[in-house]
């Protein structure tokens, strides 16, 4: 989750794996076998929940090995950790998980990088409500009292932009990230990814609806791969290679949703008391926001043209300026899928 977070619940379990650590990337060449990239290190962009399902199949089922690499480093993200931009541009990680308004900010700001690929086809932001007091349409929001995280402003701001709204018309509520004050009628809506918030209230046994703000005049895509300029000019053949992990990881994880959700709460998460069941309709929810009928057809990850363009105007009512040429290099990605089609 590169914008919102998450509410930790409790869960359960045990499973015998090894998983990856939060170790920084060994370029070198060192590992058994076959492997020629040393250790790959991945930023993620939360804490390690079901949100990186296809990074711990891809970890468990050894395709990171096959693909050239010794082993993995999922470094982890959350509140208190350095943004995985900075992570990626000096080198603690070789490719990291972002999101387009971050990477363009630090691209702007002189950050060496470039998006290689989306795992989301449409960003998580949501609005929240309950179903018996439902919020459909950002219209709907006028006259109503919306939570709304610190680290959400930007994206609300330019949502109500991209709608039309005056920003008085709704009551902005500075929240946290617990959505339990929506359940007391504190506010009406909330600020959450369509994928943790309104699964964690659905286990505790609330009934609640959501819309996407994707759905409303706010495409932008989310969970994008970044490397640095210089790894697309000289390392190009290890980045296909990360591709291809993950890749492979993904196809796994968005075929049986329950896998990464057990993953995440018994081994990878196992610290964190998350809920399986919970994790398990998360997982499910981002596998319909990676899953289209484009990346069906051209391949997980990739982005057409139109929605590259479409993503740059978003950016644009958000206030960042960029064009897609220095943002997004898809190259690699197309050229992996000419070179092994069988990936898609």
């Amino acid at each position: 989750m590169t914008a919102g977070a998450t509410l930790l619940t409790v869960g359960g379990g045990g499973l015998l794996a090894a998983c990856g650590s939060d170790d920084s990337d060994d370029s070198g060449s060192g590992g058994s076998g076959a492997a020629s990239f040393g250790t790959l290190g991945v930023r993620l962009s939360w804490i390690k929940n079901a949100e990186f399902a296809g990074e711990y199949l891809a970890d468990q089922r050894g395709y990171y090995k096959a693909a050239g690499f010794s082993g993995v480093n999922l470094i982890a993200g959350g509140p208190s950790a350095t943004p995985q931009d900075t992570d990626v541009a000096t080198g603690k990680a070789f490719i990291g998980i972002s999101s387009p308004d971050i990477t363009g900010t630090a691209i702007a700001q002189g950050a060496p990088l470039k998006i290689i690929g989306a795992q989301y086809q449409k960003n998580p932001f949501a609005i929240l409500s309950m179903a018996k007091s439902p919020i459909s349409t950002p219209q709907d929001m006028v006259g109503k009292k919306i939570g709304v995280q610190a680290t959400n402003e930007s994206v609300w701001s330019a949502f109500l932009k991209a709608n039309k709204l005056d920003p008085s018309s709704i009551t902005k509520v500075p929240v946290e990230f617990d959505p339990l004050p929506l359940t007391t009628g504190t506010v009406d809506g909330w600020f959450a990814f369509v994928t943790n918030e309104p699964n964690l209230l659905r286990v505790k046994g609330f009934d609640v609806t959501t819309f996407l703000l994707a759905d409303h005049n706010y495409p932008l895509v989310s969970e994008t791969f970044m490397v640095t300029d210089e790894s697309i000019a000289k390392n190009r053949d290890k980045v296909k290679a990360a591709l291809t992990a993950e890749i492979r990881g993904w196809k796994d994880a968005t075929s049986d949703a329950s896998l990464g959700a057990k993953l995440a709460a018994t081994v990878y998460g196992k610290d964190l008391g998350l809920d399986e069941k919970e994790q398990g309709l998360e997982s499910a929810d981002q596998n319909k926001l990676i899953l289209t009928e484009e990346t069906k057809k051209n391949g997980l990850f990739t982005l057409t043209d139109t929605l590259v363009e479409e993503n740059i105007a978003t950016l644009k009512l958000a206030g960042v300026d960029i064009t897609a040429e220095k943002l997004f290099d898809l190259s690699i990605i197309r050229e992996l899928y000419k070179e092994k089609p069988e990936l898609v």
